[in-house]
């Protein structure tokens, strides 16, 4: 397992399920989990520390509200932690605001209001850093977006 998905409760599902297809696009190794840093913390810690001893490099994890889920596994890890804030209150800005504002030393990379997708691309672009095969499908990947947007929007558009 490459990454590991985590969010703390079954109702993100649909919001983080982004973040896998986006893995699956690329052949990228990964689990999902739901455990609450507020919840269960012990079996967070638990199953963090396994993750880790399993040779996961990077986490991608998902909460709304005070979303505290990406910043406390970022305290108990130096894998990088890419947080997804979750639309709830104040239309995700809460969440957004405490993903955002780690304090100093501990960062978390933070992607759009409910983009879980751009988590799941940026985890596999940190991966491909020192997986060439990887890299290859990334690049083909961004051309073959940029053709399509170009056969799509290239004729110019009737309004």
């Amino acid at each position: 397992m490459k990454v590991a998905i985590f969010f703390g409760s079954k109702s993100d599902t649909d919001v983080m399920r982004g973040a896998a297809n986006c893995l699956k696009e690329f052949g990228v190794d990964f689990k999902a989990y739901i455990l609450s840093a507020h919840r269960v913390p012990e079996k967070l810690s638990e199953t963090l520390k396994e993750v880790e001893e399993k040779g996961c490099e990077v986490v991608i994890a998902g909460a709304g509200l005070a979303a505290h889920l990406p910043g406390v596994i970022a305290s108990q890890t130096t894998m990088p932690v890419i947080g997804v804030p979750i639309k709830g209150a104040v239309e995700g800005l809460d969440a957004l605001f405490s993903i955002v504002q780690m304090p100093k030393s501990i960062p978390v990379a933070t992607v759009g209001i409910n983009n879980s997708y751009n988590a799941g691309m940026l985890a596999v672009q940190m991966l491909a850093i020192k997986d060439t095969e990887l890299r290859e499908k990334i690049n083909k990947f961004r051309i073959d977006m940029k053709n399509n947007f170009i056969k799509e929007n290239g004729e110019g558009v009737d309004l």
